[in-house]
């Protein structure tokens, strides 16, 4: 223990680049290099490295806005996916030193073994205010290109995250299992990049869970011979993903209970012809409110996401489709059923690594749907 609290942290010089040409002055976190993506920023005060690992922000560069980032060290059991998602850090305090007992590394070795780049040392809430005012854009982190007009160049080879497909980049490549196979339910598990927390809360309710690549077609799924479908979260613009718009229409046809969580979520809409629009920021952090409208309870959840549900489309299908949760500071859609049919999904994640758990109440609603 004694050998991780003394290192030393990195005073390396770094900058960040955002696409309307902001820069900002830092020093170095994490490995030594260049990163890109979308700019973004997270509200949540712990939990950063499940943060960090959740593969819904594969191709973005965070930013937290808690103060410190590192200060209780890193925990091999406390990720949701096999590696670190992110593309970059931006933070205001790279805190090496660690006073947890558990922890068994320390933020820098952790991310030079997983090679991230990152910045510190940077003022956040400027940042954050910053792209709060201008909207979600393209950044770029480095430290060891330090020209501005290099770096813009760079930069300008980014794509946007606007009709970019990634959900296909951090799902499995190969099926695998989940649970009890004596299990009472069995879910067929749609992969674009979910976290482990949530096949976790599946199988504790007495699901056995076979895990399948983003793009298995619906004959792959049906040899399973599920009880119900599950739609994961992930990175990217769901409407870039016909393949699994395609697959979930056949799904929706075979009368059995689907649940959906955030990119699920939205998949579900697109495959109702309801469409998806980028917003301006998008929702991430620990502490949103979301209203149930069917019981009238407030829960505080975690988010993740970027793209939502088209708000007015949904009200012209109120004959298929209903609205169940809205988001108590924008009004934006936070969960939808469909009528006659047993399939609903969030747009917020009820498993909650990091958050609060007011909304684990569904996957025991989707358990009751498979009974």
């Amino acid at each position: 223990m004694e050998e991780k609290f003394s290192k030393e942290p990195n005073y390396t010089p770094a900058i960040l680049l955002l696409e309307d040409g902001t820069v900002y002055h830092g020093k170095a976190a994490g490995k030594i290099g260049t990163t890109t993506g979308e700019i973004c920023f997270n509200t949540g005060m712990t939990g950063y490295q499940e943060i960090f690992t959740d593969p819904s922000y594969f191709g973005q560069l965070l930013v937290t806005t808690n103060a410190h980032i590192g200060n209780y060290g890193t925990k091999s059991s406390e990720v949701e996916s096999g590696s670190i998602k992110i593309a970059g850090l931006i933070c205001k305090n790279f805190t090496v030193q660690y006073s947890r007992d558990q922890a068994d590394d320390n933020i820098q070795d952790y991310f030079e073994k997983e090679g991230l780049v990152g910045i510190s040392d940077v003022d956040t809430r400027a940042i954050v205010r910053h792209i709060r005012h201008k909207g979600a854009m393209n950044a770029i982190i480095s430290s060891e290109i330090l020209d501005i007009v290099e770096l813009k160049k760079v930069l300008a080879k980014v794509p946007s995250m606007d009709g970019l497909e990634l959900a296909s980049k951090v799902s499995t490549t190969e099926p695998y299992y989940i649970g009890d196979p004596n299990a009472k339910h069995k879910v067929a598990v749609l992969d674009f990049g979910t976290k482990r927390n949530i096949l976790e809360c599946m199988s504790d309710r007495g699901c056995y869970l076979k895990v399948f690549p983003a793009k298995t077609t619906m004959p792959e799924l049906q040899e399973f011979n599920p009880d119900g479908f599950f739609f994961s979260n992930g990175p990217g613009d769901p409407a870039a993903m016909d393949y699994a718009i395609n697959t979930a229409k056949e799904i929706l046809k075979q009368e059995k209970p689907i649940f959906g969580i955030c990119l699920g979520h939205q998949l579900l809409a697109l495959a109702l012809d309801i469409p998806t629009y980028k917003m301006f920021n998008g929702h991430r952090g620990i502490n949103h409110p979301v209203k149930n409208l069917l019981t009238g309870h407030c829960e505080i959840t975690s988010q993740n996401h970027g793209f939502g549900v088209d708000p007015q489309a949904i009200r012209d299908k109120e004959a298929t489709v209903e609205v169940t949760h809205i988001n108590l500071n924008d009004d934006t859609i936070e969960g939808i059923r469909v009528k006659g049919k047993k399939a609903f999904s969030v747009q917020y994640h009820p498993e909650a690594a990091p958050g609060p758990h007011d909304a684990r109440y569904l996957f025991d609603e989707f358990v009751k749907l498979m009974q």
